[in-house]
């Protein structure tokens, strides 16, 4: 057993509660992020002009390093679709697997639940468009094209197809948003959309979406951690350099 390893799980979750137990009702000051602004700002947009948004999470499911960003797509389809419920076009997402469409559908549910409007729920908000990465993206384009999408925002692991579902954004003169833990992804959002998120800002998304104080403690103990990484690796270099280690 990695004892290192199970040792910084239990350090990461003690502080998360901790800091999650502390900071309720702390507003906290973010630096600004361009796409989490465009994002509020192009919510708004589509709203007042009557268009869709169109939410994607790509196709790498639930389990494993994918897992992550999947769970990040859907607390962001969470407030997307509470905020434009209002919207005279519900909000849609696409997914290339089969677990991320039943929970898209269930985020869909369970909000329009919450706001007492469950007569307004459609399954077909939530839709498996393929289950290979280039057979998703090949159903997901009619969406961007065919559907009166205003605002694009690709949350979820993707890979060189997510290129597909970019240029049919641009080519449909709709805005798009997106971020991945996938490298591959991230140079293909980099190069093709206007407002990517770079590195581990998409896992910032719930504490700039004002998804809980859950949300803003993930935030507090990943930057934390980040000190402590630095530190450790400053101490090791410096302990190299004199000949102690």
């Amino acid at each position: 057993m990695n004892w290192l390893g199970l040792l910084f799980v239990f350090l990461f979750v003690a502080l998360l509660l901790g800091l999650g137990a502390t900071s309720r009702g702390v507003k906290r000051e973010l630096r600004e992020i361009p796409a989490f602004a465009r994002l509020a700002s192009g919510i708004g947009a589509a709203v007042e002009a009557g268009r869709r948004l169109h939410l994607s999470l790509g196709h790498g499911g639930i389990l494993g390093q994918p897992g992550a960003s999947t769970f990040m797509g859907l607390s962001i389809l969470q407030r997307i679709a509470r905020t434009a419920s209002v919207s005279d076009m519900p909000p849609i997402a696409t997914s290339g697997e089969s677990v991320q469409a039943i929970l898209s559908q269930d985020v869909f549910q369970s909000v329009y639940q919450t706001i007492g409007a469950e007569s307004q729920f459609d399954p077909n908000s939530g839709q498996l468009t393929g289950l290979s990465p280039f057979s998703f993206a090949a159903g997901a384009m009619p969406v961007v094209f065919d559907q009166q999408v205003s605002l694009n925002v690709l949350a979820g692991s993707f890979g060189s197809e997510a290129a597909l579902i970019a240029d049919a954004a641009e080519r449909a003169g709709s805005m798009t948003l997106a971020g991945s833990e996938n490298l591959t992804a991230q140079a293909v959002f980099y190069a093709s959309t206007e407002a990517p998120l770079i590195g581990e800002e998409l896992f910032a998304a719930g504490a700039y979406l004002q998804a809980g104080a859950s949300h803003n403690a993930s935030l507090m103990t990943q930057d934390i951690f980040r000190w402590l990484l630095i530190l450790v690796i400053l101490a090791g270099a410096a302990a190299r350099l004199v000949g102690v280690w």
